[in-house]
């Protein structure tokens, strides 16, 4: 089953979506956090959702809406934003379903968000899974999703609506911030029993050498997926890494 819901706190109304076999009796729960200019009703965390769900009957899987993605209203996408709704989705799950165990399945952007939130609130997750992380952010956003006329748009002071299938409102003190917080140059050590990364080896939007380097410099398990892309878009391939996520949650 799944519901949606929203979290309107401290000025935010945060829009989520939890799957689920009994919310009373669960006990754990997937934190599933997408990627740049992903949204709740994505496809790969259902999937995900429904291979869990099928075979573990109390756990939850909440998946949300990012600061400017999906149906959020805020008009520009701000990392101290992103920040504020981890923390309030976080407190969410803890408190308003009463789960302490909660892990975090993450995918690009959102990757790069969880490191960030680590490293400045510590240890608030179980385990964490990353696949494509975007652990060189402000290099996959400049070189492989904005163009060159929208970056030109960008250096004169307007906003600029980019992405995939849909788009994110940026500006360019939003990519002075990715810049400002490079989490290569950050020490994971203390997390690197709670990290695995998996990478395609085609990953055409985030540099698989980037990650496994990342990986190899914390001590962190890198599990390499050979001709996988970004999205993991093969079905194959997409089912080996929710396998080995599963697994690596000890589920």
């Amino acid at each position: 089953m799944q519901k949606y819901f929203e979290i309107n706190k401290n000025g935010n109304n945060i829009f989520c979506k939890v799957y689920y076999n009994d919310l009373k009796t669960a006990k754990k729960a997937v934190l599933y956090c997408t990627g740049f200019a992903g949204h709740r009703d994505n496809k790969a965390a259902e999937g995900y959702a429904q291979k869990v769900l099928s075979k573990h009957k109390n756990v939850i899987i909440v998946t949300f809406d990012w600061p400017s993605h999906g149906s959020d209203v805020k008009k520009r996408l701000r990392l101290e934003d992103c920040d504020e709704y981890l923390n309030i989705v976080l407190d969410e799950i803890k408190c308003g379903f009463g789960i302490d165990d909660v892990f975090v399945y993450a995918t690009s952007f959102g990757a790069y968000e969880i490191l960030r939130y680590i490293k400045a609130h510590g240890e608030a997750f179980k385990k964490i899974a990353l696949r494509s992380p975007a652990v060189n952010m402000y290099e996959s956003i400049t070189g492989a999703i904005i163009q060159e006329d929208e970056y030109e748009k960008l250096t004169k002071g307007k906003d600029v609506r980019v992405g995939f299938d849909r788009k994110v409102n940026i500006n360019m003190e939003f990519l002075e911030s990715l810049k400002e917080n490079d989490i290569r140059s950050d020490d994971y050590l203390d997390f690197l029993e709670e990290i695995l990364i998996i990478h395609g080896t085609n990953d055409e939007v985030v540099s698989f050498d980037e990650s496994k380097a990342f990986s190899e410099n914390n001590l962190i398990e890198f599990i390499p997926v050979e001709g996988a892309n970004h999205r993991f878009i093969n079905p194959t391939h997409m089912s080996l890494a929710n396998k080995l996520v599963t697994e690596f949650f000890g589920f």
